[in-house]
């Protein structure tokens, strides 16, 4: 029989005390080794045994999560999520193609019979990277942006290959990155403006994270090759939020600035680029075109259905995955970019 978990102080009173590794044995009716070996996920423990013995752990508040396997038994592997702050896209997994890029890895992990755990760590420096990656038991880490982290990873990348980052290839980049050709995506959406007669073509979109950085780019190196000079007044900065993007383009109208494209750096911003130039009276295509960089599923259904440049989030997930399990402890292998397609719609009128 199993002692109660009151035991008689030295006064003759009751005081509570914790359930023990050996009481679990005892309920279970195997060795304290045994016990031991269960809740430690041993393979010397049979399935049935390991459950039987779990479940007494949780029903008497024996503190054993922190002996529990990363994954339920039958996976695989599990691979860990982790968002850094601040991104550019405000580290919100709420935005659409976040919940893309989120099912694309999702149905990749399935198809290797890997788990997914969701980490609630968030980190913005070197340090809280280290500790993302020495206290996770998962067989990888997708961290879903670069941030500032650039140089933290390559730190990182020095001792520890169990990770993958989703984002832009960078100079002396020393970690695997998986993300989106998104020089060539900027680059197509400007050029499909220029081609429909557009000359003047705003940026509008974050100026600082590494992607879209990297869309500006492609935009400029567009309007180059058009014939057309980069005017400054013309990169306008937005974070990727329609309210944001709203509010731009109402400063732009305000301030009366002469333009007749917008080159979007998400679907997010020429969602609200779009609802503050219907709100103002213009019309879209005809006295602005718009395209946005994601194809999320809402850009097909908006009025007008908006052009974008699609990522292919679920060529993404794969990669990400297959990196980590194919090259596991190597660093994840060399970096690959995925090619974007420009979606031709009703926003940029041809």
């Amino acid at each position: 029989m199993v002692c109660s978990k009151f035991c008689r102080s030295g006064g003759g009173g009751l005081t509570k005390r914790s359930t023990r590794l050996e009481d679990i044995a005892i309920l279970a009716g195997v060795s304290i080794a045994t016990a031991s070996r269960a809740l430690n996920d041993s393979p010397a423990v049979n399935t049935r045994t390991k459950q039987k013995i779990w479940k007494l752990a949780r029903e008497h508040d024996y503190p054993f999560r922190r002996h529990m396997p990363a994954a339920p038994i039958g996976a695989s592997g599990t691979i860990a999520l982790v968002t850094p702050r601040p991104q550019g896209r405000e580290g919100r997994l709420s935005d659409p193609f976040f919940l893309e890029l989120l099912a694309g890895v999702g149905e990749a992990a399935r198809e290797r019979g890997c788990d997914l755990v969701m980490s609630h760590v968030s980190p913005a420096n070197l340090h809280d990277l280290s500790i993302a990656m020495t206290t996770s038991r998962a067989d990888g880490v997708i961290f879903l942006g670069q941030s500032t982290l650039h140089a933290a990873f390559n730190r990182i990348a020095e001792t520890e290959g169990r990770f993958v980052v989703w984002g832009a290839e960078l100079p002396d980049q020393n970690y695997c990155s998986i993300g989106s050709d998104n020089i060539n995506g900027g680059r197509r959406a400007t050029s499909h403006l220029a081609r429909l007669g557009r000359k003047r073509i705003v940026y509008l979109g974050d100026l600082d994270p590494p992607e879209a950085q990297q869309r500006q780019r492609g935009y400029q190196e567009a309007l180059e090759t058009a014939g057309f000079s980069v005017d400054p007044d013309l990169i306008v900065p937005a974070h990727f939020e329609v309210e944001s993007a709203e509010a731009a383009v109402d400063s732009m109208l305000r301030r009366g600035l002469d333009f007749d494209g917008i080159v979007a750096a998400s679907d997010l911003i020429a969602l609200g680029a779009v609802r503050a130039l219907l709100h103002a009276g213009k019309s879209v295509p005809g006295d602005v075109s718009v395209i946005g960089f994601d194809n999320v599923p809402f850009s097909r259904y908006s009025r007008p259905a908006l052009s974008t440049i699609a990522q292919d989030t679920m060529k993404a997930g794969r990669l990400m995955i297959s990196k980590l399990l194919d090259h596991a402890g190597q660093g994840g292998g060399r970096s690959e970019r995925i090619p974007t397609d420009l979606i031709v719609r009703e926003t940029c009128g041809g």
